[in-house]
């Protein structure tokens, strides 16, 4: 699902943020990026969003090299991924339902169709209750699940999460780790980068470690120590 082959992002001339990284998903695999803030965790994950090229090497993304591919396809490839953010990045202005239809409306889905899927999507992470609201209405946690159902859905094959639980309680941030693994039983591929040593042991899943943008450490079912 996902292939970086000796992948390396310089910004300028002199600041490598990843440096020769090379690294497979499988489709349906949840996948932790660790390491201090500046190692590159963030720049590898808007390298698979392509909001980066990379400068050298080759990124992979459901069969396409999406290095190379024309930034009219762009659109369409993230189609097939959903991010979620530490700061939830939610409409102010609009409804928790209108939020996640929002992500369903910017690709053309028919009306009828948003009226389907997102109270099923809401009923997934637990806000079917809780439509009519607005964000400044809802707690951190329950912000972060509105940006989760955005994120997904459209069903995406892959789903970026870049520290979601940087900015929640320990207990909150367990219920927001219980769902994306619910969201990855559902074949969906996971990547989340994170500061949270205690989250990644509790998890139990592979673990991609970086150092000053080196992969140092790849482990099935690893530990963030």
């Amino acid at each position: 699902m996902i292939r970086l082959e000796n992948v390396t992002m310089t910004y300028g001339t002199d600041v490598v943020a990843v440096r020769e990284a090379s690294f497979d998903v499988p489709k349906g695999e949840f996948v932790f990026l660790v390491g201090p803030s500046g190692s590159g965790k963030s720049t590898l994950l808007r390298l698979l969003n392509r909001e980066e090229r990379p400068s050298h090497g080759s990124v992979w993304v459901a069969g396409r090299n999406i290095a190379d591919m024309p930034s009219g396809r762009v659109p369409h490839l993230r189609r097939n991924i959903g991010n979620i953010f530490q700061d939830y990045k939610l409409l102010p202005n609009k409804t928790v339902f209108e939020n996640v239809a929002f992500a369903q409306q910017v690709i053309g889905k028919p009306k009828h169709v948003i009226r389907q899927q997102v109270p099923a999507v809401l009923e997934i992470v637990g806000l079917q209750d809780k439509h009519e609201r607005f964000p400044n209405q809802l707690s951190g946690g329950e912000q972060q699940r509105v940006s989760i159902a955005r994120a997904f859905v459209n069903r995406p094959l892959i789903m970026l999460a870049d520290e979601p639980t940087g900015n929640l309680d320990p207990g909150t941030g367990e219920g927001i780790m219980r769902l994306l693994d619910r969201i990855n039983e559902t074949g969906t591929t996971v990547l989340m980068a994170t500061h949270d040593q205690r989250i990644v042991n509790a998890m139990r899943k592979r673990v991609i470690q970086l150092d000053r943008g080196v992969i140092v450490r790849d482990q099935a079912r690893g530990v963030y120590d």
